[in-house]
């Protein structure tokens, strides 16, 4: 196994080498690549078996600490325990539930958004503080997100108020749910601000891109004591909590008695810009016992293409659809997996083509190891919503929009690929979606999607988190709308 005191970081694109303090506070590398750790560390059948009677915060603090060298394993864990206590996540991080003998549920979204974000973004502020100090810094950070919905939220709910930071946030203004809109628009905190985008995530993420690599930027903000880091998943100290929870939900498979320790499971993972299931993939290579990762994807399914064909192609429609965080073509995250796959010059490569053309193709080497451990499937819009209304009759359960996608393409697979357990990973409550999971049982849109939340309830008996409870009743401080191309003032104006 590596040793804590080797572990560095290098770019995806070039040998630019760091501590991993240094990554997370960077956040993107100069040369526009994202931070990889040297080696991947190993985890050992009998480091899980170890690993299975600790408590979340301490599983973290142990798994964290096989990648953040210049972390203590005493601060790690005060950081975790604070993160992952029951003051915020207070029925517990991460259960896994029972559908039927063969497909398990990990909830991700337990924590104070309700999202799985929560699981990155309640402990990466303090691996970023603790970064700010390592790193000598004296500067103001200014956090830059791009949002599709929930980053954004846990992001200004992680960094209020936090010392040495501020923190601004861009959505797509037309892109995003009510509920999640509002729980942004009423953010609290000194140190925040937020920002509605004429246009979709993908604008917002390339605007902010466009920012971090502007060098005019950069030496205005630091004119002004400041510099730019990010709380997107493209930086480090926002991946690597997100390997825990694979672990942990392995672990708590093996201690439900679904499998016996070393024994392969199916993961599968909906997601959009891939940082959730390259966390997975991660847990894989460490040596997790995972057979296959399940992408799933919905209408934008511009993954399921790559993962199918070795083809990723951005030049396509853009769709509007009722999981929203998903709606995304250009998957940031995959250029972590490219570089795995093929390493910096090749990746580097790659990402100009990306940029130039809108898309690449894998060589024959490079795809046949890719599909080695990705297979993807896709759900449209009524396939969404039929399983919402089937998973509810079937099992008694209610999912959000997202994990229904998950668990279509989690039942898709298991038609062709019996023999293996499968854990579908719910990205967040039912009830940040209310109206559109109101609709898929009903076949009655809401009124509105405030209204949604009490009439879903009403509907199923199960009660709205808290942190979703009374959002009309709470003061709007951010309702402004821009275009992209006012990004960059909109970040020198709060800076």
């Amino acid at each position: 196994m590596i040793g804590r005191s080797q572990m560095k970081y290098t770019s995806t694109r070039s040998e630019q080498s760091v501590w991993s303090a240094q990554a997370i506070k960077q956040g993107l590398a100069p040369d526009g690549g994202l931070f990889m750790p040297a080696v991947i560390p190993t985890l050992t059948e009998e480091m899980l078996q170890a690993y299975r009677s600790l408590s979340y915060p301490a599983l973290a603090a142990k798994i964290m600490g096989l990648y953040l060298s210049d972390y203590t394993e005493a601060e790690l864990l005060a950081d975790t325990t604070q993160a992952y206590g029951a003051e915020r996540f207070p029925d517990g991080a991460a259960p896994v539930v029972r559908l039927d003998e063969g497909l398990h549920v990990m909830e991700l979204w337990h924590g104070p958004t309700a999202a799985f974000k929560d699981m990155a973004l309640q402990i990466m502020p303090r691996l970023f503080v603790r970064a700010l100090g390592k790193t000598g810094e004296t500067r103001t950070a200014l956090i830059l997100v791009a949002t599709s919905g929930d980053t954004g939220k846990a992001a200004l709910e992680g960094y209020a108020d936090v010392g040495q930071v501020k923190i601004q946030v861009f959505y797509p203004s037309e892109g995003v749910s009510t509920v999640q809109k509002l729980q942004m628009m009423t953010q609290g905190g000194r140190n925040v601000s937020v920002q509605g985008i004429r246009g979709n995530f993908d604008d917002a993420q390339s605007g902010v891109k466009h920012i971090f690599s502007s060098e005019q930027v950069a030496r205005t903000l630091s004119e002004r004591g400041t510099f730019l880091s990010s709380a997107n998943s493209i930086n480090w100290g926002r991946l690597v909590p997100q390997v825990v929870y694979y672990v942990h939900g392995y672990c708590q498979m093996v201690n439900q008695g679904a499998i016996h320790l070393g024994e392969p499971i199916d993961v599968c993972v909906p997601t959009g810009n891939f940082g959730n299931i390259f966390a997975a993939y991660l847990a894989k290579e460490m040596g997790l016992p995972i057979h296959r990762l399940i992408c799933a994807s919905n209408a934008n399914h511009v993954l399921t293409e790559f993962l199918e064909r070795g083809v990723y192609d951005r030049n396509r429609p853009f769709y509007h659809t009722m999981s929203p965080s998903m709606d995304i073509l250009v998957s940031s995250n995959v250029e972590r997996l490219l570089y795995l796959l093929c390493g910096q010059q090749a990746t580097a490569a790659l990402m100009t083509e990306l940029a130039s053309r809108g898309g690449y193709r894998l060589g024959s080497a490079d795809f046949a190891r890719l599909r080695e451990s990705f297979v993807g499937y896709y759900a449209d819009e009524a396939q969404t919503a039929a399983c919402i209304k089937d998973t509810f009759q079937t099992h008694g359960y209610l999912c959000d929009t997202h994990t229904a996608v998950a668990l279509h393409a989690a039942e898709e697979h298991r038609k062709v690929n019996k023999g293996f357990q499968t854990l579908v990973v719910s990205t967040a409550s039912p009830y940040k979606f209310a109206a559109d999971v109101y609709a898929s049982l009903t076949g009655t849109k809401p009124r509105d999607e405030l209204a949604a939340l009490a009439m879903l309830q009403d509907a199923t008996a199960c009660p709205p988190p808290l942190p979703l409870q009374c959002l009309d009743k709470r003061t709007v401080r951010f309702d402004g709308v821009i275009d992209p191309s006012q990004m960059t003032g909109a970040v020198l104006d709060f800076a």
